[in-house]
């Protein structure tokens, strides 16, 4: 790693913020990392709420939607509760009981009020507008645990919605319901839609917010939140047809449940710091492996030197761009965290040659890539120079060793391969580091 002294550690640690400029240039893989993305969005959410919208339209469907509505819902939320506490996330609790709290007071007033009838109406608009609410202020927050203080008061917070609003609309219901049903939007075609125009602008604000936070984070959690508040506009959208909207709020349920399992399947299989799949994750792909891929071994140069003169969180940022870079390496490689400072990429179906090219690629990238070390250096050790103090920039140079190796000789199995991967590295840190060897 150039920038860092070879005489020794130098005497200055830092808590500084790493900043990386990134080029506007498209690296190479990244139209594969975008995919994935879409995928995370698309999957399983948006599947299941385009399911849930076409299964109420289907004439099989007609005769068994009442008891099926009846069920789904239950089950769905009974069992996104109970995955929730089982592993102590209260965002899948709540966001599996707004959809259910929804639903009763749609079905209790629905049951002994017309639809037309006021008390009807003001629970109608009162939950079009407070279930996508709640759900975005769900995602919006970070997870704090179920039976913690914070999370015991969100559980508070949305019981006492409907006493609040019970109170505020009890003095003049008419009222209550004009101000919630009263035109908001300006353009004609909103007097066609399907909800009072404050839910749906409600609604549209919280889908959009919602949208934001999965493009900034890009996580299962957003994205199921997100569907979850389509699925749940659509079954309020569907107004005083029971059935329906029932099956819609069900689907809510299921979504948020279905997120939460991919969150812990993500939590398993990715390393949390980096976001690259995990060792255990690469076990898995190793087993997929056919006849022909190429495995190589990476390892960031001189990072514990690193460590010690910069610190951990300076440290931890050139974990997170190496990260990056492998993230983007072309030639279809997969790159993993391996453990420390290491790192692995898989090239599966791909011939040696092609590999190395790649890798050298990937290489000459990391070593390119401007990274800057900016702010007030922390007081340094030595008591003769207690108290000094180093403002300004530094510019330091990040670059990688990488060993590659691939099916032949005596190394035939995938973990053979590694080790002789894994060998290739320490030969190409022996010979000077910045390198690829094979």
């Amino acid at each position: 790693m150039k920038g860092v002294s070879r005489s020794g550690p130098l005497k200055f640690a830092t808590c500084a913020t790493v900043t990386m400029h990134v080029g506007h240039q498209r690296r190479p893989g990244a139209w594969v990392r975008d995919m994935r993305k879409v995928m995370t969005f698309l999957v399983p959410g948006g599947v299941l709420a385009l399911a849930s919208l076409l299964l109420v339209r289907l004439d099989a469907m007609e005769g068994c939607l009442d008891e099926v509505s009846r069920l789904y819902p239950v089950l769905a939320t009974a069992l996104g509760v109970a995955y929730g506490l089982r592993f102590d996330r209260s965002s899948l609790v709540l966001g599996a009981l707004c959809p259910a709290m929804a639903l009763w007071s749609l079905s209790f007033f629905g049951s002994i009020h017309d639809p037309t009838d006021m008390h009807w109406r003001v629970a109608y608009v009162s939950c079009s507008v407070l279930l996508p609410v709640n759900l975005c202020v769900l995602c919006l927050l970070k997870e704090r645990g179920t039976l913690t203080a914070r999370g015991i008061a969100r559980l508070l917070a949305i019981l006492a919605q409907p006493l609040v609003v019970g109170a505020v609309a009890g003095r003049d219901p008419s009222r209550f319901v004009n101000v919630l049903e009263r035109g908001v939007i300006p353009w004609g075609f909103a007097e066609a839609l399907p909800l009072p125009q404050v839910s749906a602008l409600a609604g549209a604000v919280c889908l959009i917010l919602t949208a934001v936070l999965f493009v900034v984070r890009g996580g299962a959690r957003e994205a199921g939140f997100f569907w979850a508040q389509l699925a749940s506009i659509a079954a309020l959208a569907s107004g005083p047809d029971r059935e329906v909207a029932a099956f819609h709020l069900g689907s809510a349920s299921l979504i948020l449940l279905v997120s939460m399992v991919e969150i812990s399947h993500a939590m398993a299989f990715k390393d949390e710091l980096t976001g690259l799949p995990g060792r255990r994750a690469l076990k898995e792909e190793l087993l997929k492996l056919g006849s022909e891929y190429c495995l190589a071994m990476v390892d960031i140069d001189h990072f514990k030197k690193f460590n010690d003169t910069y610190g951990h969180d300076a440290g931890d940022q050139v974990l997170k761009m190496v990260a990056s870079r492998l993230g983007h390496v072309g030639g279809g490689g997969r790159a993993f965290r391996y453990g420390g400072e290491e790192f692995t990429i898989v090239f599966s179906g791909r011939n040696a040659q092609d590999a190395l090219e790649h890798l050298e690629e990937l290489r000459k990238d990391v070593a390119s890539f401007p990274f800057v070390i900016r702010s007030a250096l922390r007081p340094i050790r030595s008591p003769d120079r207690r108290g000094v103090r180093s403002h300004g920039r530094k510019n330091v140079t990040i670059t990688i060793s990488v060993g590659a190796a691939w099916p032949g000789g005596s190394a035939s199995k995938p973990e053979e391969v590694l080790e002789a991967a894994d060998k290739a590295l320490y030969r190409a840190k022996k010979r000077g580091r910045n390198r690829v060897e094979s």
